[in-house]
């Protein structure tokens, strides 16, 4: 395939949740992530943050760094600053060869906090909009000259959440500030991927792949639930696995010639959902979308 399948390691140790999967020896997440049959993995908690000691890992099980998050404050400091925190994770991903960094801004996020409900996130005002977006695309131009692409990561319980600020973000940003489509973000947000998709692809650089159980969302959404609660219930899962209807979705990746990563993101309790197994049924998923789909 002309796409690269990839996986994020929060399905074996969660980020915002260390204690979930805290357990788990990045090597058992590493040996099972290729045996799944994927190419890459994004970077975790657990992973050495300096290229010789990471590259060293991931070769002695055949994979590639495919990007890292980063969590931007730019609602709180000028772009020069943001661009001075974020330069040793920028050099780590250019030393690994990553076309794309994955940026979020996540000042005031809700996310990782499980007793804070997603209804209590941090919105920008409209006078706040002009700046933000001014300082995210002097960002986005300053990683663009060094070779970065901006893949800006939509996510639940932050400022960047719903499709219309998706919408917003994209047109009042330069072209720098590209945009990573999270599958099951969007759809917990209330919004169809394919026509998000179809609507900004031209700006999508990065492809986040989850799937969603209804009725977990449901009662999510009927609860005001926490992020991180809504995880532990399941209401995430991997492609195929779940409501978002995947051949939509990857035939306007396929129709616009997409050519990054799709990488599964799908965060779950591993004490609930054994990470090997959902690994293997989420390559295998993806693998046959996209095939199907022309990618």
């Amino acid at each position: 395939m002309a796409v690269r399948l990839g996986i994020n390691p929060i399905g074996w140790s969660n980020d915002d949740d260390p204690a979930l999967g805290g357990d788990i020896p990045l090597e058992t997440c590493l040996a099972q992530a290729r045996a799944a049959g994927f190419d890459g993995v994004e970077l975790g908690n657990k992973f050495p943050h300096q290229a010789g000691a990471l590259r060293a890992v991931l070769d002695a099980h055949d994979l590639v760094l495919a990007s890292g998050w980063y969590s931007a404050e730019l609602r709180h400091r000028d772009a020069v600053d943001e661009i001075a925190a974020m330069a040793a994770h920028r050099d780590l991903l250019l030393a690994m060869g990553c076309d794309v960094m994955v940026f979020a801004e996540t000042s005031g996020t809700v996310h990782g906090q499980r007793d804070r409900p997603l209804s209590s996130r941090p919105q920008l005002s409209d006078d706040d909009w002009p700046e933000f977006a001014e300082r995210l695309t002097v960002v986005a131009d300053q990683l663009a000259d060094q070779g970065l692409r901006m893949a800006y990561h939509h996510h639940m319980g932050t400022v960047i959440e719903t499709a219309e600020e998706i919408d917003r973000l994209m047109a009042s940003t330069g072209p720098s500030v590209g945009l990573l489509l999270d599958t099951g973000h969007i759809t917990y947000a209330g919004a169809d991927p394919a026509a998000l998709a179809r609507k900004h692809i031209d700006r999508i650089v990065h492809v986040h792949c989850k799937d969603i159980r209804a009725d977990r969302l449901d009662a999510a959404r009927a609860g005001d639930s926490s992020f991180l609660d809504a995880v532990v219930a399941g209401v995430f899962t991997v492609p195929g696995d779940g409501s978002v209807d995947y051949p939509a979705f990857l035939a306007v990746l396929a129709d616009a010639d997409y050519r990054g990563w799709l990488v599964v993101e799908a965060e779950q309790d591993p004490a609930k959902a054994p990470p090997a197994e959902y690994a293997r049924m989420g390559h295998e998923n993806l693998q046959r979308f996209a095939a199907e789909a022309g990618l």
